[in-house]
């Protein structure tokens, strides 16, 4: 095995995936020879081969995306309360940013309904569509290579048109979530559209179950420091969310006994 090789599948250890053209910069060799790198480490089962580059093999198989279809009635209840305390962000001619989730899609839908004068952009093809159902705002689509997985558009077509948009607040979900830490995925396609926007938004918005609490996935996303506001449900434990306070982050957790709460510069106030 060629030195470069297992300096892949070290990188590949640490990291849980990497693109074909982060590792022709890393190690000064084209794209085409990462390429066969990766042919060769795959066929030997040691890589598996993803869209724009490659991620390590042997993983747990929660670590790894799951079908949308899969996902979309899984705690269903908190992902509707969740978009409806995240639709109060939203005031007109806002631009927003909603990724392929489900928890945006249900957010999706409320725009659609309540919101106007508003530019939303997505890589979701499905997110797409919910939002098109109203004529009262703009709905830009970034374009790519479809994930059947996620319906979302990823890849370096999609990476070059979500790198020219500067978005007012950017919504997003994730596979796991480490309040000290921040974001984790699956899709490595996915993780690089949603740091690109996130380094581009005015504010960004973390909308997340308490499922997602704890866990980690394939790849860290977003950094916790990038991170502005978390909207939760009220099952996230005390501890969870005292992490959050204690980094000075703003949390909102909708509820039927209370109004939506915030944290600010050290103190829990409610949001009415």
């Amino acid at each position: 095995m060629k030195k470069r090789h297992q300096n892949i599948l070290d990188h590949l250890e640490e990291n849980g995936a990497c693109s074909y053209q982060e590792f022709s910069e890393q190690f000064g060799v084209t794209v085409m020879t990462i390429r066969r790198d990766a042919d060769y480490l795959a066929g030997k089962g040691l890589v598996i081969k993803i869209l724009g580059g490659v991620q390590k093999a042997g993983a747990p198989s929660y670590y790894y995306e799951s079908s949308l279809q899969s996902r979309v009635n899984v705690n269903s209840v908190d992902k509707c309360r969740i978009a409806e305390s995240a639709v109060e962000l939203v005031s007109p001619g806002k631009t927003l940013f909603l990724d392929g989730s489900t928890t945006s899609l249900h957010l999706a839908s409320l725009l659609a309904e309540q919101k106007k004068g508003l530019t939303i952009i997505t890589n979701s093809a499905v997110t797409a569509l919910e939002l098109s159902k109203s004529s009262e705002n703009m709905v830009v689509g970034i374009g790519g290579q479809i994930d059947r997985d996620t319906a979302s558009f990823l890849g370096p077509s999609a990476e070059e048109q979500a790198s020219k948009f500067f978005v007012d607040i950017a919504f997003m979900s994730t596979k796991g979530f480490v309040p000290t830490e921040g974001t984790f995925e699956s899709s490595f396609g996915n993780l690089r559209i949603k740091q690109l926007i996130v380094s581009q938004a005015a504010e960004s918005v973390l909308l997340v179950d308490h499922t997602k609490f704890g866990c980690r996935a394939l790849c860290k996303a977003v950094d916790i420091s990038d991170i502005g506001i978390v909207v939760t449900d009220d099952t996230t434990t005390q501890a969870d969310l005292d992490l959050l306070y204690k980094q000075g982050k703003e949390v909102r957790i909708p509820s039927k006994r209370l109004p939506a709460r915030k944290h600010k510069k050290g103190e829990v106030v409610d949001v009415t």
